[in-house]
C-alpha cells in the first residue's frame, strides 16, 4: 500500500513543483515505485515530468469528475522514470463542477485507493491556494511535506497551512499530519537564511528535514527541457540534495512505520 503526501503551501513561488518532481524522480531512483499527481491547474508538473499537457486525451480533470480513472489518465514520464496523472487547465472548472458532487472532498482519495496497490509513494502537488483540489489533496494524503524558503513571511504563511491541516485532521483526514518541513532555494551566505533556519529546528525539531535544498540554476533549467533536475544534471549541488531528500524520506517513513 502506497505512501501518500501532499506538497503544499499556500505561498506560491517556494518551490513545491520542482519538490514535487525532483522527490519523485531521486525517490525513482531509490528503486520505488512512484504516481506523482499533478493537482494544479497550471500543469507545471506536468511539463516538468516531460509531458505535453496540451496533448492530454486524459487528465485528473476527468479522474475527479469521474469520468475516468486514474489506471486510464496516467502516463510515463520517461526521463524521471515515474507515473504521472496529468493536469491542465480543464482542471481550474473542476472545483466548480464538484461543489454539486457527493464526497466533494474525498474525490481524489477514491480515485487513488483503486491504484495505492501499484506503488510505493503517491506524491501530490498541491496548488498555491487552500482551495477544494487542494482539499481533496489533504484528505487523500497520509502527510504533508511543506517545502519553505527560510525567509519572515514564510514563517507567516506556516501558521495558517498548520492551523488548516489541523482542522482536516480533526474533521475529515485523521491519519493526516506534518511529515517535515524542507527549506528549498537556501542560500548560506544570507544571515536571514540562516536566523529563519535556526528558528525553524528550535520550533519544530526533527519536523525540520535535515535536508537542505540550495538555490540552484540547473534545478531551475531543467523544466524547460521536461527533465527533472535529478536526472538533467546529476552532478549538481541540486540535484544531489534531492535525491539524498529522497533516501531521507525513505528512512523517515521506515521510523513512523515501526
Amino acid at each position: 500500500m502506497a505512501k501518500i503526501f501532499c506538497v503544499a503551501n499556500q505561498k506560491g513561488g517556494v518551490g513545491k513543483t520542482t519538490t514535487t518532481v525532483n522527490l519523485a524522480a531521486g525517490l525513482a531512483q531509490l528503486n520505488q515505485r512512484v504516481l506523482l499527481v499533478d493537482l494544479d491547474p497550471q500543469g507545471n508538473a506536468t511539463m516538468g515530468a516531460g509531458i505535453n499537457k496540451s496533448k492530454l486525451t486524459a487528465s485528473i480533470y476527468e479522474v475527479l469528475l469521474g469520468m475516468s480513472d486514474v489506471t486510464t489518465a496516467k502516463l510515463r514520464s520517461e526521463s524521471g522514470r515515474f507515473d504521472v496523472l496529468p493536469a491542465n487547465r480543464e482542471l481550474a472548472g473542476a472545483e466548480v463542477e464538484m461543489v454539486s458532487l457527493d464526497n466533494r472532498d474525498k474525490r481524489l482519495r477514491e480515485a487513488l485507493s483503486k491504484v495505492d496497490a501499484d506503488y510505493d509513494f503517491i506524491l501530490i502537488d498541491c496548488p498555491p491556494a487552500l482551495s477544494l483540489l487542494t482539499l481533496n489533496g489533504l484528505c487523500a494524503a497520509h502527510g504533508v511535506i511543506i517545502p519553505m524558503q527560510c525567509e519572515y513571511y514564510a514563517l507567516e504563511g506556516l501558521s495558517d497551512l498548520a492551523n488548516t491541516i489541523k482542522k482536516v485532521s480533526a474533521n475529515l483526514n485523521p491519519d493526516l499530519k506534518i511529515v517535515g518541513l524542507l527549506r528549498v532555494m537556501f542560500d548560506p551566505r544570507m544571515t536571514l537564511s540562516q536566523q529563519v533556519s535556526d528558528q525553524l529546528e528550535q520550533h519544530f525539531g526533527d519536523k525540520v528535514f535535515k535536508t537542505l535544498i540550495p538555490r540552484n540554476v540547473r534545478l531551475a533549467e531543467a523544466p524547460s527541457y521536461g527533465i527533472p533536475g535529478v536526472v538533467f544534471d546529476p552532478a549538481s549541488k541540486g540535484a544531489q540534495a534531492y535525491i539524498a531528500f529522497g533516501a531521507e524520506m525513505v528512512e523517515r517513513i521506515k521510523q513512523l512505520d515501526k
